[in-house]
């Protein structure tokens, strides 16, 4: 796979922010600048920089070119609409706890934060025989822009954790795919849900790939598993761990690089 080139930092301006579900937001973001980047981005990383209280688009652009680094958080591409200049961003609500949380439910058109990216895809040539998805609500954007990104014709399971009911969102998935929707009302307790699932399915012959992600205490337990008692090659898996439970971003990365 090749590496894109690093882009520049842009400002990118608040369009719309709405409430998917009760507890995922939607901020439509523009700039001129997202005329230079790539379609198919879709389930992407990238980086967001977020302004201090009255700090202008040029200073902010100015602080991430040349520091001290502001505020920083690591979020999914979820869709991109390059004709008309538009990125969706998902952001879990979560109240003001967070700034990127706190960000997304005060959003006005207007507003604006900092941008990078967007990276590779995680998954960019779909060619299993069968597909393993896991996700929370931090990594639901990227598990919801793979499924939508697969062959019509693609054959899994999606294991999905959500806060309530009401926060089971429409993916245009594979009919071939199930979709298992699992609900975990405290988001700061482990969920052993999706493990157990998984743990009860039993893996067809054939190539399989992953993709999975959210909370690392989750993540480091199904990794063992698809790692050391199943027979996925390591190059067939994508898992990630997204988050910590009682860590801010850069606490966690920073283990994340320890753990490496």
């Amino acid at each position: 796979m090749l590496t894109p080139k690093k882009t520049s930092p842009c400002i990118l301006t608040v369009k719309e922010a709405f409430y998917l579900t009760p507890h995922m937001i939607r901020v439509v973001l523009t700039a001129p600048e997202l005329a230079n980047r790539s379609t198919g981005c879709e389930g992407a990383n990238c980086k967001i920089f977020l302004p201090s209280v009255g700090q202008s688009p040029a200073d902010l652009l100015d602080q991430i070119e040349n520091g001290p680094r502001p505020t920083v958080r690591t979020y999914t591409v979820r869709n991109f609409r390059k004709d008309v200049l538009e990125m969706d961003i998902d952001f879990v609500a979560h109240g003001d706890e967070g700034p990127a949380s706190a960000f997304a439910m005060n959003a006005k058109p207007g507003d604006f934060l900092g941008f990078r990216g967007p990276s590779d895809v995680k998954i960019a040539d779909y060619y299993a025989d069968w597909y393993l998805l896991a996700a929370d609500m931090s990594a639901l954007p990227i598990a919801a822009a793979t499924l939508e990104a697969m062959p019509r014709s693609a054959k899994g399971l999606a294991v999905l954790e959500v806060q309530t009911e009401e926060d089971v969102q429409v993916i245009d998935a594979p009919k071939g795919v199930e979709m298992r929707w699992l609900i975990q009302s405290d988001p700061h307790v482990a969920s052993r849900a999706q493990e157990a699932m998984i743990r009860a399915t039993e893996l067809p012959n054939g190539v399989i790939q992953t993709c999975i992600a959210g909370e690392s205490g989750v993540i480091k337990s199904l990794r063992g598993f698809l790692t050391n008692e199943t027979d996925i090659p390591k190059e067939n898996i994508y898992i990630s761990g997204y988050w910590k439970i009682g860590l801010i971003e850069d606490e966690h990365q920073a283990q994340k690089r320890l753990e490496a």
